[in-house]
Order: C-alpha cells, then sequence, then structure tokens
C-alpha cells in the first residue's frame, strides 16, 4: 500500500491521520527542547526543576521552549476540530476537499511553525501560524455542518 493509499484509504482516515501527525508535530517540538537543554549543559540535577533552565538556554532554545509550549496549545484546538470532522464522516457524512487538505497541511503547517520559531522568521511563523489556525477553523465549520445537517 502506498503512502497517498494509506492516507486517503477510507473518507475517515484523513482527519484520523491528521490527528495522529498533529500529535506528532508536538512530539516533534521535543527535539529542538532537547537540543537546547543539551547546548545549556544539562545535569541530571536539573530534573529537579527542568524549567529552572530557562535562564540558561541560548536566544534559539528560548523560542524552541515557546514553541513546544504553543504546540501543545494549537494541538488542544486541533484535536476536537479533526475529531468532529472524523465523527461527521463515520456517520456518513460527505466533507469537501477543501477539508481534506487541512486536515494534512495543519500537521505540516505546525512543523513548518516550528522551524520558523526556532530559526527566529518571525513573518513565516506568523504565517504558519495563521494558516494552522484557519486549517483547524475549517474543520470545525465542515465537521459541524455535516454534523448538523446528517
Amino acid at each position: 500500500m502506498s503512502l497517498l493509499q494509506m492516507f486517503t484509504a477510507t473518507p475517515a482516515a484523513p482527519f484520523a491521520w491528521s490527528l495522529v501527525l498533529s500529535g506528532g508535530s508536538v512530539v516533534a517540538s521535543i527535539l529542538p527542547l532537547g537540543a537546547a537543554r543539551s547546548a545549556a549543559n544539562f545535569e541530571m540535577k536539573d530534573m529537579a526543576a527542568p524549567r529552572a533552565m530557562f535562564d540558561r538556554y541560548p536566544a534559539w532554545g528560548k523560542r524552541a521552549s515557546w514553541a513546544h509550549q504553543n504546540s501543545f496549545e494549537a494541538f488542544t484546538l486541533h484535536a476536537p476540530a479533526a475529531l468532529m470532522a472524523l465523527m461527521a464522516v463515520i456517520q456518513g457524512a460527505s466533507l469537501p476537499a477543501t477539508a481534506v487538505i487541512a486536515a494534512f497541511a495543519q500537521p505540516a503547517l505546525r512543523l513548518a511553525y516550528i522551524a520558523a520559531y526556532v530559526g527566529n522568521v518571525p513573518p513565516a511563523r506568523g504565517l504558519c501560524w495563521a494558516s494552522g489556525l484557519v486549517c483547524t477553523g475549517i474543520l470545525y465549520s465542515e465537521g459541524l455542518k455535516a454534523l448538523i445537517s446528517s
């Protein structure tokens, strides 16, 4: 089975994958944060208060920490939207192609957001953040419309 077939095997698959990939973007945000901790000379004694290390992070490391925190915020907005779209499709509704595109675009935009944040590219970061939020909004809108009309 090809990757495209796996992502689109059923009408519900894109929305289930969106949920999984969005969770993966949260996990991926740990990588630059771990690098920042390493750059701050992380020691086992820092496990007692890992957030106290923040002042020792380099500038990019502080941005990595903020990107990591924002990843949780974005996930808590996106997960219910993906679940709503998933429920609508499971109940027999058909969502438009824009919803499928939004479902796959959001996790990709979140990964780009993390890179732009850590790399200190504010315009790209803002564009990725806003676009990801729009994708989440599309899933809420299309999922809710489908659930209400069915």
